[in-house]
């Protein structure tokens, strides 16, 4: 030990000795690895940092166009198709009536997150940080969870759709579970990357998947006009219920929003960031959503993709429209399958800053080894949730509509009304201190009231309210309005007794 001290002295490096404790080698070991593991997320430009509001000289990005691929890129997949597919086969609408509500409801849902992803450049906070600001720094756990239900019930069901297509394609030898695992470690690569990694890949992602999907549909262009008539007319009831659903793809959007946006030059005008988030939004999610009402339209009258439809769902689907390609048109839908990890690299980005958001002590792990998590989590349930897919994805779509909205209202209210649009008001220095924030029991309270009369205004499978019942489900709607009109007086009333 003398002789490898004096070594050491020396500059020499220290040869470890036959007699050396098994601990220290263990303890050697752990920290090569340690090493070995930081250098390696280094390389792959992994971010570490976590849900810190960004300083102004941190938010340099100047490639504002990124902003727009981001969201092109995330929603150009056959997520949108899947969705669009629920206007006939769920509604009984027709492939105009069906496109009419798409249009309508994407124009009018990409409003909230186009407008809320505008407050990352000037806040440089992530949008469940900036909700501190209305909800307080422990009432915003409630969203914060329902925030994560809603991301996470995504991922499932991009595994679904994933594993449904890669099994499709390869003829049943490979078991749509099977698919699901594939695309879930997948997406756990992509997730582990960081910001400016994951604007990278959206810049390109959506090529391939536009290349793909104009591919699909032209090889099944010829089947797609032969639309089957619907049993009977359209009615108000049966738009506004499907329009949810297109809402509810939509709308939750909203609590993300300005996580994608954090890093980008505050200087950059906010309608420019409004702009390009709306258009990446809404151009990919309509065009998408028609293709699905048009492929689940002629369905009844294809009998080879409605038995590929039985055997696969979508992805049998997709494999059938595409079979006269031969082994190119399997190459295609490949494709399609991994089109799907754009989303999954925005959406698990996002879940995992939001795991960091929900506990205080969880802000000291690293951002990465929540995706870990979620991954180990969602795989078997996404294995289990594609057995009955159809019913649980209406289910699912129709509830996170209604807190999304509420959030919404609430959020842009004390934005708008009580802090007159100044951004500067969201204050760096108070972004985790509980006794400066506002308390939030304004904000909850007014989201626990609107559903009063949201419940009444449901039509779901296991429940349709009175109202629902002759208007549609007009849930998410009332939802927006009434938790801003409550939130007005409650909030003066919380800031009159707490005095923040």
């Amino acid at each position: 030990m003398a002789a490898v001290a004096a070594d050491a002295e020396k500059g020499v490096p220290a040869q470890r000795t036959p007699d050396v404790d098994r601990d220290d080698q263990s303890d050697t070991f752990s920290i090569k690895a340690s090493s070995i593991f930081h250098k390696a997320l280094r390389m792959g430009r992994v971010e570490e940092k976590g849900i810190q509001p960004i300083p102004v000289e941190e938010r340099q990005m100047t490639r504002f166009y990124n902003i727009f691929t981001i969201w092109f890129s995330i929603n150009s997949n056959i997520l949108g198709i899947t969705f669009g597919m629920l206007g006939p086969l769920a509604y009984g609408l027709s492939l105009r009536d069906s496109s009419l509500a798409i249009l309508f409801f994407c124009m009018l849902s990409s409003i909230a997150p186009a407008y809320l992803a505008t407050f990352g450049p000037k806040t440089g906070m992530r949008q469940m940080i900036q909700a501190r600001y209305s909800f307080g720094r422990y009432v915003v756990s409630i969203p914060v969870l329902l925030n994560l239900a809603t991301l996470t019930g995504f991922i499932v069901i991009i595994y679904v759709v994933g594993g449904q297509c890669l099994s499709a394609v390869s003829g049943g030898s490979l078991t749509p579970d099977v698919g699901i695992v594939i695309i879930g470690i997948l997406s756990l690569l992509i997730s582990f990357c960081g910001f400016k990694v994951l604007h990278y890949y959206e810049t390109y992602a959506f090529i391939p998947a536009v290349i793909a999907i104009a591919i699909a549909t032209g090889c099944g262009g010829s089947v797609l006009k032969n639309q089957a008539v619907p049993a009977e007319p359209a009615s108000a009831s049966m738009v506004l219920s499907f329009g949810m659903i297109v809402a509810g793809y939509m709308i939750p959007w909203a609590a993300i929003a300005s996580d994608l946006t954090t890093y980008f030059d505050p200087k950059v005008p906010s309608w420019r960031v409004f702009t390009y988030s709306y258009f990446g939004l809404l151009t990919p999610t309509v065009l998408l959503m028609v293709l699905g009402a048009a492929i689940a339209g002629a369905l009844p009258n294809e009998p080879d993709w409605e038995e590929a439809y039985g055997q696969s769902l979508v992805g049998g689907i997709l494999a059938a429209m595409l079979a006269s390609a031969g082994g190119f048109g399997k190459f295609v839908v490949v494709i399609l399958s991994l089109t799907l990890l754009g989303n999954t690299g925005g959406t698990m980005y996002a879940i995992t800053l939001n795991f960091q958001t929900l506990i205080p002590g969880l802000i000291k792990i690293p951002r990465y080894a929540f995706a870990i998590v979620v991954t180990v989590i969602v795989i078997p349930t996404a294995i289990r949730a594609q057995r009955d897919f159809f019913v649980n994805l209406e289910n699912f779509i129709a509830l996170i509509a209604y807190w999304s909205a509420s959030f919404i209202g609430i959020v842009i209210t004390e934005h708008l009304f009580f802090r007159r649009g100044n951004y500067a008001s969201y204050d760096h220095a108070i972004w985790n201190v509980a006794s400066h924030l506002p308390v939030g029991l304004a904000a909850i309270t007014s989201g626990v009231l609107s559903f009063g009369l949201v419940v009444p205004c449901m039509a779901q499978a296991w429940w349709t309210g009175p109202i629902a019942k002759t208007t549609g489900d007009i849930g998410f709607e009332v939802a927006f309005v009434l938790s801003t009109l409550f939130y007005i007086p409650l909030r003066h009333l919380e800031k009159k007794v707490s005095g923040r």
